[in-house]
């Protein structure tokens, strides 16, 4: 039987060292439909003569300008032909069967649009990584969070999720697509830039009934922090901006009345816990994404969503409040907060 094509598709921007690292970890994997292409952001690095000299073979896509992750993906598979997109960021490095099982999960059910792999943190290998462990959730209020990992917390893989499971959203850093529904879902939005635009649109492919799921028998290594580290002005700028866009794009609009402006108080309540703790950068980082919210709501109302559905009916979703058992009742763990039989 013909194996489905996949295209892994690389974005990349200043990544020559990371390349240098994971590419041949990628052009080892043992699928043989695949193609590998690399997706420059307008790098200024020696990325692209990096790759011409040393990699030949791989395909390049060279975008005019530094469209961020949305944009740039959308860009690249406006190139690409395949049945199955594969969003890997550069600093993964992969196993050798790791796209198998989870091309085989999405044959046995056209239900499910994305998929993601076990990830791992590369520094250390027992460890899950923050960008999506075991699989994406949220709580009612719209914080993320996974199996595997709480905040900044991370479990060590002992085979707690070895399973495969419905969850709520997939990582962008290791992302299996159905490229037919990336596309009839118009891709990722563009404003985001990047940070929280796989979670939009896995919520998107969500209201209209695909699954989202996570395969524990694909695994694969992820640094973290490569493009922008954690604490980075910009990167608590487009968290904080993207997560409440999303909310307003997604949630019905019974739930946006009371969740946005508790939503906006909890986020006040950080930044001014930051300025305390003399976080100045973070501090302003909040307030500046509020204000880039209310000037998305003002120039993008085509951009939201009409939906009545609503946040408690979907899988990956707990009615619980992450902040609360986190900070209040200092769950750390995700079994700890999300029990098997209370959702």
């Amino acid at each position: 039987m013909n194996q489905p094509s996949a295209a892994i598709v690389i974005l990349n921007y200043n990544g020559r060292n990371f390349l240098q690292q994971f590419l041949p970890s990628v052009l080892s994997s043992s699928y043989q439909n695949k193609r590998v292409i690399v997706a420059d952001n307008a790098s200024n690095d020696d990325s692209l003569s990096f790759l011409k000299n040393n990699f030949p073979f791989v395909e390049i896509i060279e975008l005019e300008k530094n469209y961020g992750f949305a944009g740039g993906y959308n860009k690249a598979f406006k190139k690409v032909e395949a049945d199955y997109y594969i969003l890997l960021n550069s600093d993964v490095e992969v196993t050798k069967g790791w796209i198998e099982p989870v091309i085989e999960m999405m044959e046995a059910d056209g239900q499910i649009a994305a998929c993601q792999p076990k990830i791992l943190s590369h520094q250390q290998k027992k460890m899950f990584e923050h960008a999506g462990a075991a699989g994406g959730w949220i709580d009612y209020l719209g914080y993320t969070f996974a199996r595997g990992r709480v905040f900044d917390v991370c479990e060590e893989d002992n085979g707690q999720y070895d399973d495969a499971a419905e969850i709520f959203w997939a990582t962008g850093a290791a992302l299996f697509i159905r490229a037919k529904i990336f596309h009839e879902m118009q891709g990722f939005d563009t404003f985001f830039f990047a940070h929280m635009e796989e979670i939009d649109l896995c919520w998107r492919m969500k209201l209209r009934d695909y699954k989202i799921m996570y395969c524990g028998k694909s695994f694969v290594y992820h640094v973290g922090g490569g493009t922008l580290p954690k604490g980075n002005y910009r990167k608590v700028f487009l968290n904080f901006r993207n997560n409440l866009i999303m909310l307003f794009k997604n949630l019905s609009l019974s739930e946006k009345i009371w969740k946005l402006p508790l939503r906006i108080l909890l986020d006040i309540l950080f930044a001014v816990k930051s300025l305390l703790g003399k976080d100045i950068d973070t501090f302003k980082a909040v307030f500046a994404a509020h204000f880039d919210v209310f000037k998305w709501h003002i120039n993008h109302k085509k951009n939201k969503n009409i939906t009545a559905k609503k946040m408690r009916g979907l899988t990956g979703v707990t009615a619980k409040s992450l902040v609360w058992e986190y900070f209040i009742k200092k769950k750390k763990h995700f079994s700890e907060i999300v029990d098997k039989n209370f959702r």
